[in-house]
């Protein structure tokens, strides 16, 4: 049976496209003629090299969403910057090495504008993937990032099989890591919020609230990525990300509307990490002129009710 392989299957965006899909969000054809196998870290250690032969021999996949990744937060990042860079340089050389092996048609795998310079002159494009260092409180996972790009570009040129590299903004929404420590910007500050209220103490937000990103909610990136696997054949790189920019302070503001509480202050002993990283998305546009973005106000919305309901149960 045709098959799309999605690694990362079970994580903020792998859970996204399944979403999609078994909802009928998307009228993408690709998806109609295919199964989809969402693969989980039961599945096999992506690390291991004999564990990604074993899940491609099984499942001989036509195109892969590739997904997986060693993720976390500021924190996480500044703390194990070596091995974030180690365990996903061996996962995306395993994923790649076997897309060209076992000659799927297309790989579509996501970076991030961590990937991008420092200091370089705004709006970030696509060409300037490497014009600089990235910021140094992610740099492991960065330069992982930007040799998954390279390798994709150094494929394309021996292989059957096309190498698209996505990069997204900030992703955020339902089934995200909601770890106070290793979370991401909104699903920790959305737990924090929720803790707060709890116990009636103080919402703290790490840093001045200064720092600026573009936010995009999951579901949104999912249908690019389906649009992507299914009508884009451009091999160079495309960034994906709303236009708006929102200070960090002013998505902290919008959590504590969502849960009906107040008390927040901001602890500027913690690091911001990196100012801003504002990406230019005038490709995705060019070719997806009509579609439409949920706002940052729809999607935490959405985000803080699933939330609430799986509290219980959630990665955290």
């Amino acid at each position: 049976m045709k098959t799309i392989l999605v690694t990362g299957g079970t994580g903020l965006v792998g859970s996204a496209i399944r979403q999609v899909i078994s909802e009928e969000l998307t009228d993408v054809e690709i998806i109609k003629d295919y199964r989809c196998i969402f693969l989980s870290s039961k599945d096999g250690n992506l690390i291991i090299r004999e564990d990604v032969k074993r899940i491609f021999e099984i499942y001989k996949p036509t195109y892969v969403i590739h997904l997986a990744a060693s993720v976390g937060g500021l924190y996480k990042n500044l703390n194990n910057n070596l091995k974030m860079y180690l365990d996903n340089l061996k996962i995306n050389q395993n994923i790649l090495y076997f897309c060209d092996k076992y000659k799927v048609k297309k790989i579509v795998s996501c970076l991030s504008t961590c990937v991008f310079p420092d200091k370089v002159k705004y709006p970030i494009n696509e060409s300037m993937l490497h014009e600089g260092l990235p910021h140094s409180s992610n740099e492991g996972y960065a330069f992982a990032k930007r040799m998954l790009e390279v390798e994709s570009r150094l494929y394309n040129n021996v292989s059957e099989t096309k190498y698209i590299c996505i990069i997204p903004t900030n992703v955020y929404g339902p089934n995200d890591n909601y770890s106070l420590n290793d979370g991401h910007v909104i699903p920790s500050l959305i737990h924090r919020c929720y803790l707060a209220k709890e116990n009636g103490n103080d919402f703290v937000v790490y840093g001045s609230g200064k720092p600026l990103r573009q936010f995009i909610y999951s579901m949104d990136l999912a249908k690019l990525i389906l649009l992507i696997l299914d009508k884009y054949d451009d091999r160079e790189g495309i960034i994906l990300a709303p236009n708006r920019e929102y200070s960090i302070k002013e998505v902290s503001e919008l959590i504590c509307i969502n849960f009906n509480y107040s008390n927040i202050i901001f602890d500027t002993s913690k690091s911001d990490g990196q100012f801003k990283k504002t990406a230019s998305n005038e490709k995705l546009l060019k070719l997806y002129s009509g579609f439409r973005f949920t706002t940052l106000e729809e999607g935490l919305k959405e985000t803080i009710r699933w939330f609430n309901r799986k509290y219980p149960n959630i990665r955290k």
